[in-house]
């Protein structure tokens, strides 16, 4: 194993963080009452779809990259970094699901569009209450014309501009999970954009009435461990990279802010703030890159490793952020500045595809398994 980022890493990484502080502006939300209508969802995809970063995982076959869970990383921090609303992170997980259990006819159908940026997909798994592992209370029935789903998922990512969804549902014959293709265009698919408290983020409830649905593989018990491993450490990448950023405007507005006669980061309170921050920053980005590597490896520890990214990074950004708001002082909590918008999507991520307190459980129970 080796943490070093090699010279394509880097090229992906300051590609990605050059176009995206040119492209893409937080200033339509910084007005109070903005929300994430307001945040330019479509305008930013149509800039931010030709640069291929949907499929840097997809196969060279099916138009994508055919690139690593690292080579992602790499987007997806600055990504995160930026706050960049777009439906990413959505479109991300769909693809991903049907290139681990699609068919080859499905594969070759949808693959190629989500790798050109031209079809959005979303990632429909947890039952109102938010629970994502099952069992799910939504059925899918087999009958002369096809599968139908109803039933209702909520907390899902990028649902309101989403051609496609892929939803977990329940086979009404067999009892087991099984995942879905749910076109969104048809009327038994209701689509409702919910207030979350992350307005750079879409997060929807989408209820199915007797919708027409398209098997995944059937045997695709194994697909939601692999899609919740990606998906934490996406989420992972977010978070180090949105702590980093925190922990630099944090350090810079401490050198420039004066009170008593000097900058407030001379003073003992304030770098022992900032010292922690830097720690926590550090740790985050060690443990996405460690959890991204146990993916691309196929690495037997790699449930461990995104669990462990997950609880660890959550937290610390959540934190990161709170100390950056107290050290900005008044002017920290005031709309205009980008500070609150990094706690809320610090906060939202904290709590989305579970919380810390839940991966931590996870990790101790896999790490007994091991050791067994």
């Amino acid at each position: 194993m080796n943490f070093s980022l090699d010279d394509d890493h880097k090229v992906l990484k300051d590609s990605a963080q050059v176009f995206l502080d040119a492209e893409i502006s937080l200033k339509p939300l910084l007005t109070p009452g903005a929300t994430v209508r307001d945040a330019g969802y479509a305008d930013n995809w149509s800039r931010i779809a030709p640069m291929g970063w949907a499929g840097l995982m997809i196969p060279e076959e099916y138009g994508g990259a055919g690139l690593s869970c690292v080579d992602l990383v790499m987007v997806v921090e600055e990504l995160g970094r930026t706050l960049t609303p777009s439906p990413f992170l959505g479109t991300l997980l769909g693809g991903l699901a049907v290139l681990r259990c699609g068919d080859d006819s499905q594969k070759s159908r949808i693959l190629p569009a989500v790798a050109a940026g031209e079809r959005v997909m979303a990632l429909a798994v947890a039952e109102p209450g938010g629970r994502e592992d099952g069992p799910d209370q939504t059925l899918a029935t087999p009958g002369a014309q096809g599968w139908r789903v109803s039933g209702a998922k909520a907390l899902v990512i990028d649902a309101a501009d989403a051609a496609i969804l892929v939803v977990a549902a329940r086979d009404a014959a067999t009892g087991a999970r099984r995942f879905f293709l749910v076109q969104t265009d048809q009327a038994g698919v209701d689509v409702v954009l919910e207030p979350w408290r992350d307005i750079t983020r879409q997060i929807c409830t989408v209820t199915l009435t007797d919708a027409v649905a398209e098997p995944l593989d059937a045997q695709n018990a194994g697909l939601w461990p692999w899609l919740r491993d990606h998906a934490l450490v996406a989420l992972s990448a977010e978070n180090s990279a949105g702590l980093r950023h925190v922990l630099n405007v944090t350090a810079d507005y401490a050198r420039q802010r004066v009170a008593f006669g000097k900058p407030i980061g001379a003073y003992q309170a304030i770098k022992h703030s900032l010292a922690d921050m830097l720690g926590q920053a550090e740790c985050a980005r060690t443990a996405t890159l460690y959890a991204a590597w146990t993916l691309a490896q196929g690495d037997a520890r790699a449930p461990l490793a995104a669990a462990m990214a997950k609880a660890y990074s959550g937290d610390a950004y959540v934190s990161a952020t709170q100390r950056g708001i107290q050290i900005f002082g008044a002017i920290g909590f005031t709309w205009e500045m980008e500070n609150h918008l990094y706690l809320k999507r610090a906060r939202g991520n904290a709590e989305l595809f579970g919380a810390a307190r839940d991966h931590r459980s996870r990790v101790i129970d896999l790490a007994l398994a091991q050791a067994a």
